[in-house]
């Protein structure tokens, strides 16, 4: 039931399946970044 009304919505506006991109790939983007920080600090 979920993805049907998923679907349907994002029928109805299609821009935001470009907003839900752009969301998915800043959120990838975060993690990456949060990851190369976490590994690249050293303690004494």
């Amino acid at each position: 039931m979920a993805d049907n009304s998923l679907t349907t919505y994002l029928e109805e506006n299609p821009r935001m399946i470009g907003v839900l991109f752009t969301i998915v790939l800043l959120l990838s983007q975060t993690g990456n970044v949060a990851g190369a920080v976490m590994t690249g600090s050293r303690g004494p």
